[in-house]
């Protein structure tokens, strides 16, 4: 029901897969006739028989139990004997991303996805076309659920800062509003902690300044907030008053970004075998990108350590390419300037400025590497492993796994 008075000149949702990795490991095994994980204590995780790796996705009987996202599974197992810990696949969840995605395609082309398992959608001026906002929202959500299986929960507001905020209350396959008029009901009550961009570091120096509830940040001393967090500072406070002036990005689909991370199940204190976890997810990409046809003019890469902080440095390149070691070159070159030591829990690679066109390479005097002799081979390489499996040709690096 709408509220009288209240300003539905701009509408936002965001859309959010329930326990994504999970759900969609779960419609698997639906289909061969076994249990439905999100009905168990439940996660995706790294390796069970090592009990190595973190939790990527839980269930909710498994969340009663304390289990959170990005433990170990060592914690995991300690706080839920019983939890059962199947392995992710990255390529499945690519599938299933696609199909909800096209689905929100098709009742607005303003969409932008933010992860694999979540997107914004500006709604703006549909009304006559779906409806009155939470009509259209309840209509995407059981949409998605009849003809995909897995459930989302629908947040929606004025912007994305709240409709995200909205979407992360009581789950799953629920619908929420967040409006400004809302915030202080709704919103102001809850931990800073569950304010989006405020960390576990930034919590703790909140608590330290008697801050404790987002009311409050949104009440504190802005001059107080940047003395002790800088620009931070001033971000945190407009996201506890509402204020966030983001519109939703929809690109072209010449300009999505093809990527891989992957959470090692160790700390890594190695240059080798980090660069080895490079190599990897440079191979992953550059097959994306040769089997869509496409090349990328720019690489970044991330590094989280292991107290979660993140760190990333891009590159534009002289070249378009979808070449796996010039990838690979230019991954190493930024993980190079980027890592000072600290122990490697998540690597990742991402690519953008993706062109279907290829316009050719800039010749250099100097440069006497033969391009097309590698190309041809990463296309031999994908053909080989396309018809006999990934596994059939490996690089001499990987025959000592990791």
């Amino acid at each position: 029901m709408l509220e009288k008075g209240r300003d539905y000149s701009r509408i936002i949702f965001h859309i959010d897969v329930n326990s994504a990795f999970l759900s969609w490991e779960s419609l698997e095994r639906i289909g061969r006739g076994e249990s439905d994980l999100r009905d168990i204590e439940a996660a995706v995780g790294g390796d069970m028989a090592t009990r190595h790796g973190v939790i990527l996705a839980k269930s909710i009987p498994a969340k009663k139990y304390h289990v959170r996202t990005g433990e170990s599974i060592v914690e995991a197992l300690r706080k839920c004997p019983n939890l059962i810990v199947v392995k992710p696949h990255h390529d499945r969840y690519r599938e299933y991303s696609k199909a909800f995605m096209k689905i929100l395609h098709e009742y607005t082309p303003d969409v932008e996805q933010f992860s694999i398992d979540e997107a914004f959608m500006d709604m703006t001026g549909t009304e006559l076309l779906f409806g009155d906002p939470i009509t259209a929202a309840y209509t995407i959500k059981d949409r998605i659920k009849s003809e995909l299986g897995f459930t989302v929960n629908v947040g929606i507001s004025t912007n994305k800062l709240l409709a995200k905020m909205a979407s992360d209350f009581e789950k799953p396959d629920k619908v929420h509003t967040l409006f400004p008029d809302e915030m202080k009901e709704k919103m102001w009550g809850l931990p800073v902690s569950d304010l989006f961009f405020v960390g576990n570091a930034t919590t703790k120096k909140l608590h330290e300044l008697g801050i404790y509830k987002i009311g409050q940040l949104a009440n504190a001393n802005l001059a107080v907030l940047k003395m002790h967090l800088k620009k931070q500072g001033e971000t945190i406070w407009n996201f506890a008053n509402g204020i966030d002036f983001s519109v939703v990005q929809s690109e072209p689909s010449q300009n999505k970004e093809y990527g891989n991370s992957t959470t090692i199940p160790f700390d890594v204190t190695d240059e080798k075998v980090a660069k080895l976890f490079l190599l990897n997810l440079s191979e992953k990409v550059a097959e994306r990108l040769r089997e869509d046809g496409v090349k990328i003019a720019s690489v970044s890469v991330t590094i989280k350590d292991h107290s979660f902080k993140t760190k990333s440095h891009q590159k534009k390149l002289d070249a378009q390419t979808n070449i796996t070691s010039e990838i690979y070159e230019v991954s190493c070159e930024l993980f190079d300037e980027l890592w000072d030591g600290t122990p490697i829990r998540l690597l990742g690679i991402q690519t953008s400025k993706i062109l279907e066109e290829d316009y050719g390479r800039q010749l250099n005097l100097f440069d006497d590497t033969d391009y097309e002799k590698m190309e041809k081979l990463d296309e031999a390489v994908d053909r080989i492993r396309e018809k006999y499996g990934k596994s059939y040709v490996k690089r001499a690096s990987f025959l000592n796994d990791i």
